[in-house]
């Protein structure tokens, strides 16, 4: 034993302590790296040649600082020999780094105080900077024509080869390395590449055997650990994280984060990445929608904020289009989102408020075309047939049917899962389709689209007139509409009354052509209703009665 005690302090002390006794055995309690350290010590004591390696050398410098293998007991003791080793080769070595990191994993928290760790991975950190500053500058390149130099494109994998070492290391020790490499300037690509690499191999490589605990730990530690620069982190791997999160039950924080970074750009995505499972107890919806719509939310937020950031610019100081990529991101959107409520209206479970409340999050500005609206509602009232006519007629009022399709207001118009004054509505549009559709037809006549006439009314004529005379005007189309709106209403109460009828007499008679007698009664009442609102701004009756006998002496 005189070796051990003539270089280890720790057991000459022990000893020491125990000198009048007769001892033969020495317990050492808490030993870092087990009999396998304690084993290399002996052999450097007893002068048994070995290799100290990248392997080995923190359970070196552990097990030296607790045996006290210091200079102070012997020269050239195991704990400098071991210092000099880490300091001189291994931390110039961005993979031997990686390997002292993953021994240090059984030997923490006196790898730590050692700070082995920590300069295990400054050296990570620098060296991968340093080889991303020497890959940029051996990728430029000059170019004769322009006279400057220019980057030639490179894929990260090409250039981040350190991506795949560091992925071996435990989620601890990875995001201290991470975190230093942000510090030190490596680019947020690289940092964004290295999370994905490391999320596919402990999320899906690991998913069989490891435990649900970890797995959460590694979603909320990758999270937090994404860069902050928009469009960085792939949408499909920020849209895989959220379903992990949300079935693992992650932090709320976690959730958000995720949601505001996918919000950000949710004009790239597709139906399947929306379509988030519920992972909650029986009887909720398939899909996760509450999920969605705070997705859209921070969308709707984002856009408004964007919008509020370019009232100060006149769309007259450029010769640019007026269609923003904001206004372009908004289609994409309202599309999206259409598809979405046509794909989770037939879940019985969807509660009708929710439903509103998706639809609902777009600005009304968002959709040029409502067939997209129109084919979701349409799916939820065939799917909830026993819907009350109040909550039938309050998911109607989402849908803008002047903004239907010509297809899609014939299929309206028919469609008997509609409330009556949704089928008025579109009675009613399709009827001014018809009447522009003739004033293009025959335009020397006196015939004239509605909307046009408003239009002239309150517009280029108003710009002429006097204050005065411009206020009159106003005053006497405001009466005359308040006019032709009450005689709305009793038509309105004219169908309702005919619609009761009807709807007693099918129920004797269970015949499909008496809906077809409905329509053309329909439409025959809504001939007067064009009369009333086809006006001039001299008299509103008389425009009507020239427009039929000129449509009569043509036909």
């Amino acid at each position: 034993m005189f070796p051990l005690v003539s270089r280890s302090g720790r057991i000459r002390r022990l000893v020491a302590e125990h000198r009048d006794s007769d001892i033969s055995r020495i317990e050492l309690v808490s030993l870092p790296g087990g009999t396998e350290s304690f084993e290399l010590a002996a052999k450097f004591c007893y002068g048994v040649n070995f290799e100290i390696t990248a392997a080995n050398v923190a359970q070196l410098c552990c097990v030296s600082d607790y045996l006290e293998m210091s200079e102070d007991y012997s020269k050239n003791n195991l704990g400098s020999r071991a210092e000099e080793y880490l300091d001189s080769i291994v931390c110039k070595n961005l993979e031997m780094c990686v390997e002292v990191l993953r021994q240090c994993e059984n030997l923490l928290p006196l790898a730590d105080e050692l700070k082995i760790v920590s300069r295990c991975i400054d050296a990570v950190a620098s060296k991968a900077c340093v080889e991303q500053i020497a890959s940029s500058f051996s990728r430029l390149e000059y170019s004769s024509s322009g006279g400057r130099l220019h980057m030639i494109k490179q894929a990260n994998c090409e250039l981040d080869w350190w991506i795949e070492d560091i992925s071996m290391l435990r989620i601890d020790l990875y995001q201290r390395v991470i975190t230093a490499m942000k510090f030190r300037g490596v680019r947020p690509e690289s940092i964004a590449a290295s999370l994905v690499n490391y999320a596919q191999k402990e999320l899906i490589q690991k998913s069989l055997s490891g435990s649900n605990i970890q797995e959460k730990l590694v979603v909320e530690t990758i999270v937090s650990l994404m860069p902050v620069e928009k469009f960085v982190v792939p949408l499909s791997f920020l849209f895989g994280l959220l379903r992990s999160a949300v079935m693992l039950d992650c932090t709320v924080a976690s959730r958000l984060d995720l949601e505001r970074r996918i919000g950000s750009q949710l004009d790239t995505a597709t139906l399947d990445d929306i379509l988030i499972p519920s992972f909650r107890h029986a009887g909720d919806t398939l899909f996760d929608v509450d999920t969605v719509h705070r997705i859209l939310v921070n969308f709707s937020q984002q856009e408004g904020d964007s919008d509020d950031d370019m009232e100060d610019v006149s769309v007259f100081e450029s010769d640019s289009p007026t269609t923003t990529p904001s206004q372009n991101a908004l289609f994409k959107v309202s599309k999206l989102v259409d598809n979405y409520l046509a794909e989770i209206a037939p879940d019985a479970n969807l509660k009708l408020s929710k439903f509103i409340a998706v639809a609902e999050t777009l600005p009304a500005h968002a959709r040029t075309v409502h067939d997209g609206l129109y084919r979701a509602i349409d799916v939820y009232l065939k799917a909830h047939q026993t819907l009350a006519d109040p909550d039938k007629r309050r998911l109607c009022k989402l849908i803008d049917f002047q903004k239907l399709s010509q297809e899609a207001g014939a299929h309206a118009a028919q469609n008997e899962r509609l409330p009556l004054q949704s089928i008025v509505q579109v009675l009613y549009f399709e009827q001014l389709r018809l009447r522009n559709a003739l004033f293009c037809s025959y335009p020397d006549d006196d015939i004239k689209p509605m909307h046009q006439s408003w239009r002239i009314n309150s517009g280029a004529l108003s710009a002429a007139m006097s204050p005065k005379d411009n206020y009159a005007s106003l005053r006497r189309e405001n009466r005359e509409l308040k006019l032709e709106l009450a005689r709305m209403r009793m038509r309105l109460n004219d169908l309702e009354k005919d619609h009761v009828c009807m709807k007693r007499n099918m129920q004797k008679s269970s015949s499909r052509r008496f809906m077809k007698s409905f329509s053309k009664r329909i439409g025959k009442k809504f001939n007067i209703f064009g009369h009333n609102f086809s006006r001039d701004c001299s008299s509103p009756s008389s425009q009507s009665e020239r427009t039929e006998s000129k449509i009569t002496e043509r036909t």
